[in-house]
């Protein structure tokens, strides 16, 4: 790629200008900030002085808004004359329904907010935001695992003219700060749906000469990137000879993908039939907002997957089970070619692989039916995957008169006696429970399994504390399927519903009731 000798008249006089002022800094993503931690001590000890935890400083902007110490938020940064920059998000093609419920729970996290604006096709791997800084959208990026990268737009169309006349209207002052004759620069082109040869990138490259690009150009370590995408649609049986969409931009940083590796349970220290897939469990702790120093529970912990996402994120973890030989690490193993678990093979032996030891409370061998907490409320977010009956049995305690043939011996000679607990009270009960305990807008986040020839919204479980932010599908073969339901609390909890809210309660149990009947005669595997 050659080099323009000298600067775009256009723009001579505003780089001398530029000349004097301080060269802008290189665009590398910032690590994510860890939170203070408190001295070791029991797990209800810290649970009961949660709210004397100092703040942390808000993973995805600076302080202030809905993290901060300060309220504010969107409103107030746009009362303030802030302009929102337009933004290009580069999504990776997996989970899709999962895409838009992390980037606007990331987004409110701080603050922000994802508006009718946003230029936004669910399926599309690129979607063009408004955000208010180049801060904010770095913190999105410190957190996402469905996003790939973010792109200071310069210029957006559906040809290659319309994007070079976008290019041409671009703000000129705000492209000359990274076109200083003593920076280094390199541009990437990325298609989607198709490959280019080396012959028509070098040509697309060379195209943007008219752009006032001063400094010299560096493959290995450049101070800024730039990047021409292409795209060419989602059906890779019909590619058209030219992109639908093209866009130019400046790289500001990556997601978190790589995390989706460095947590794989193929490598994790501890797992069960149903350990969670990590990607998943990312998710699942964006979706529920998680950020440091808030307290994380998992009343169907199992292996503790999930606690393992929360823990990366600053937040401190806890769970129970009913399940002592998970809880412990006894029994068989889960692994090919294992026959019985090793001594590291436990939960806090997990977050310790991790270096999340510190951020660990407790795991408790408790019924999830019979809540074993104060009164109160204690949890920031409850995030779990109940069991669905078919690898992990769904049970709860019982008596000798329920069931005397249902003791189970454990090799600690620990006795459990166990009785049926239905499905649909399974999920009514874990919504009571998140109503009574999470903080005010603290938020629940669980796996619903699904009939699908029989499904309607409405037989997802309601409660009148709870809003329903998010209900999120994947397929897990034509006639089953689990969902990703977001609640969020809303309303403080009463021990004494009202009339109308009990009968309310009572139909929408009865019509799921009948629903998760028809899933239980379901056999096929969920995970």
């Amino acid at each position: 790629m050659k080099t323009k000798p000298t600067i775009h008249k256009r723009a001579a006089a505003g780089l001398e200008k530029q000349r004097r002022l301080s060269p802008a800094p290189k665009p590398t993503a910032a690590p994510l900030p860890r939170p203070a931690v408190v001295p070791q001590r029991a797990g209800a000890e810290r649970i009961a002085s949660r709210r004397a935890l100092p703040p942390a400083r808000s993973p995805l902007g600076p302080p202030g808004g809905a993290c901060g110490a300060g309220g504010g938020g969107w409103p107030e940064m746009a009362a303030a004359g802030l302009a929102l920059q337009r933004y290009l998000l580069l999504l990776a093609q997996e989970h899709l329904e999962f895409r838009l419920p992390e980037i606007t729970s990331l987004l409110s996290l701080c603050g922000g907010q994802f508006s009718s604006q946003q230029e936004v096709c669910v399926n599309s791997p690129f979607w063009i935001l408004n955000i208010p800084s180049e801060e904010m959208a770095r913190g999105l990026m410190r957190r996402t695992v469905c996003a790939k990268s973010i792109f200071e737009l310069w210029g957006h169309g559906r040809s290659a003219g319309e994007l070079y006349a976008s290019l041409k209207n671009y703000p000129t002052d705000k492209m000359l700060p990274y076109l200083q004759p003593d920076s280094t620069y390199k541009i990437h082109i990325h298609t989607f749906n198709k490959t280019l040869t080396q012959a028509q990138k070098i040509k697309k490259i060379d195209a943007l000469e008219f752009l006032p690009f001063s400094g010299k150009v560096n493959l290995k370590n450049p101070e800024h990137i730039f990047w021409i995408l292409e795209d060419y649609g989602m059906d890779p049986n019909n590619v058209p000879e030219e992109p639908f969409d093209l866009y130019f931009g400046r790289w500001i940083a990556d997601g978190q993908r790589e995390l989706i590796e460095s947590y794989s349970i193929k490598k994790r220290h501890f797992i069960g039939n149903t350990s969670m897939d990590a990607c998943l469990s990312f998710v699942m702790a964006n979706h529920g907002r998680v950020k440091p120093n808030d307290i994380v529970y998992d009343p169907f912990v199992g292996t503790g997957g999930l606690l393992i996402s929360s823990a990366h994120f600053g937040a401190y973890v806890c769970g129970t089970d009913i399940d002592y030989n998970t809880i412990h690490g006894l029994g068989k193993a889960s692994r090919k070619n294992q026959k019985w678990r090793g001594p590291d093979e436990n939960i806090r032996a997990n977050l310790r692989q991790y270096g999340l030891e510190k951020y660990y409370l407790d795991a408790l061998v408790s019924d999830s039916s019979r809540p074993i907490w104060r009164k109160g409320t204690l949890f920031d977010a409850i995030i779990t995957d109940p069991p669905y009956g078919i690898r992990e049995a769904t049970r709860r305690t019982g008596s000798q008169k329920e069931s005397v043939k249902s003791s189970e011996r454990s090799t600690e000679n620990h006795i459990i006696i166990s009785s049926s607990y239905h499905l649909s009270d399974i999920f009514f009960d874990l919504l009571k429970f998140a109503a009574e305990y999470l903080v005010m807008g603290g938020r629940l986040v669980y796996w619903l399994p699904i009939y699908r020839p029989e499904y309607t919204e409405e037989i997802v479980p309601r409660h009148p504390c709870l809003k329903l932010i998010s209900n999120c599908e994947q397929m897990l073969s034509s006639h089953t399927s689990r969902r990703l339901i977001t609640m969020e609390k809303v309303k403080e909890f009463k021990h004494q519903p009202r009339l109308h809210e009990q009968q309310h309660n009572q139909e929408s149990r009865g019509s799921f009731h009948a629903h998760c009947g028809l899933f239980a005669g379901s056999t096929l595997c969920f995970h």
